[in-house]
């Protein structure tokens, strides 16, 4: 028989290969092993021994390259790598290694623990196993050393169950992202006062690696700063001249308390619809800009989207004596000022556009879409029966929507480069609807007094191939030379009339 107190004090570990050591962690702490994934997303301001993080089931997985908390010259993570998933105390954490091992049942004579003095910083090797007869050696890892290294977000296991009971039941929120380096970011809409093609940059005495120099805005000077730079995520000298030389990159002007800054980003992707629970924690990272990180959304089309809180992106002094050195060495243009002064007391408010490319250039007001995705033909599908203009079918986290060709519909040629087509997505009652247009171009604030009726001329235009023909609004954008009349397209009234010529839509 064997004896009851020897099977109650052995433990359970389990065991995993990393290089030529093996490691283990009490098998208590594993909830499960994966697959490198396909995508995991750099952390910017991060440690060389953070990976990155990646979505599992809902919550945001930080992935720890061992091998570099040992060797900072250790080699990166390769596809054929696996991850352990580690829920200790109700924290997530990945760990990197090369190949699994096995479940060791150990007696506490095959242990040893490692012992620190008061006040010395525990390792993450908490201890030893002596196993076949001392011949091989397996390293302890200390579960709690291991969520608690500086600089490893802790992210909160979120229990199933409390996730859906929360899901959806905040406030409808948007936000447009960029990339900018490696990894994709969102601003809340509110932070956003427009968005703008690169200019020509005017120099500054204050010009860094961070502040590239300075435009003028409405009438204010308003520093650049290189958002890449910004979180130590600045391209090669050889890629920033190749974003350089694309039509890609923009300035998101943002405006946070009484500071107006320009981020140079490589390129704004889209509008997104989310809702507060639906941001992920990744509570945090580098001390400097910690406030700035909200958490991470996740779309399936979009991937790992980092979310930040524009109130908190100005916890470096150096941007704010940035935008207070512009503002004391360069005057504003006061006649520029009061000429918005004096529109300012005659407006009545203001419209944020999305302005979008269909052959010609149209705008739409931002609160007719719901949000903007990438066209990607090979998720549609097309039922029989559909009109030719109708592209297909697409489910968008559960909710069907119907694509619509703008082109086809309006006769005009197929697009030869679909490259930049995107997808505005609309509703109309509990129905969704989504918009093909060759490209989204920018988001922009514009005045209502910049909103007239549209010349006869236009509106009773013949032509089959202008939707201008059933517009019945223009905006004008833009000042002197770069001053541009738009088409303000009417998606509700698209809407309509197709629902009376397919009996289909009018369900």
């Amino acid at each position: 028989m064997p004896d009851a107190s020897a099977v109650t004090c052995t433990e359970l570990f389990g065991s995993f290969v990393l290089g030529g050591d093996e490691f283990a962690l009490p098998a208590s702490c594993f909830r499960e092993v994966v697959n490198y994934p396909d995508k995991v997303s750099a952390l910017p301001l991060s440690p060389k021994f953070l990976e990155g993080v990646f979505t599992l089931r809902g919550s945001v997985i930080p992935v720890v390259n061992l091998g570099r908390v040992f060797d900072p010259s250790a080699r990166g993570a390769l596809p054929t790598d696996k991850i352990a998933i580690l829920d200790y105390e109700g924290v997530l954490i990945g760990i990197l290694f090369d190949a699994t091992g096995e479940i060791l049942r150990v007696r506490p004579e095959q242990r040893s623990r490692l012992a620190y003095t008061d006040g010395e910083q525990h390792g993450v090797v908490a201890g030893t196993i002596l196993l076949d007869h001392g011949a091989r050696l397996v390293q302890i890892l200390d579960p709690d050393t291991l969520i608690h290294i500086e600089n490893v977000p802790q992210v909160r296991a979120i229990q199933c169950a409390d996730k859906e009971t929360r899901r959806h039941h905040g406030e409808r929120r948007q936000c447009v992202s960029f990339r900018a380096g490696p990894s994709s970011f969102a601003f809340e809409m509110a932070a956003i006062q427009e968005i703008i093609r690169v200019p020509e940059l005017q120099a500054s005495v204050l010009n860094s690696a961070l502040c590239l120099g300075r435009i003028n805005f409405r009438g204010a000077p308003v520093a650049v700063v290189d958002f890449a730079t910004l979180l130590n995520a600045a391209p090669t000298r050889a890629q920033a001249d190749a974003a350089a030389a694309t039509t890609d990159q923009r300035i998101i002007v943002a405006r946070i308390d009484d500071a107006t800054i320009g981020f140079l980003v490589d390129s704004v992707d889209n509008i997104i619809n989310f809702y507060s629970e639906e941001v992920m924690p990744i509570p945090l990272l580098s001390k400097a800009r910690a406030g700035m990180f909200g958490g991470c959304l996740s779309r399936p089309q979009l991937g790992d989207i980092f979310f930040l809180d524009h109130r908190q992106i100005f916890s470096s002094n150096e941007i704010k004596e940035m935008r207070t050195g512009h503002a004391n060495l360069y005057p504003k243009d006061e006649e520029l000022l009061a000429k918005n002064d004096r529109r300012d007391a005659r407006r009545s408010q203001r419209q944020v556009y999305i302005t979008f490319a269909l052959e010609n250039s149209y705008a739409v007001e931002i609160k007719q879409v719901r949000e903007i995705i990438d066209l990607s033909v090979g998720e549609l599908t097309r039922p029989p029966g559909l009109p030719g203009f109708m592209r297909g079918m697409l489910n968008l986290r559960q909710q069907m929507v119907s694509v619509i060709d703008l082109r086809s519909l309006y006769q005009m040629a197929p697009l030869e480069d679909s490259g930049l087509a995107k997808i505005l997505v609309v509703e109309r009652g509990d129905e969704c609807y989504g918009l093909m247009v060759d490209a989204v171009e920018n988001i922009m604030t514009i005045e209502d007094s910049h909103r007239f009726g549209a010349p006869k001329m236009m509106r009773n235009a013949s032509a089959q191939g202008d939707p201008r023909s059933e517009m019945d609004e223009v905006i004008d954008i833009g000042e002197g030379d770069a001053r541009r009349t738009l088409s303000v397209f009417q998606c509700d009234r698209l809407l309509e009339r197709l629902a009376r010529e397919i009996p289909a839509l009018a369900a």
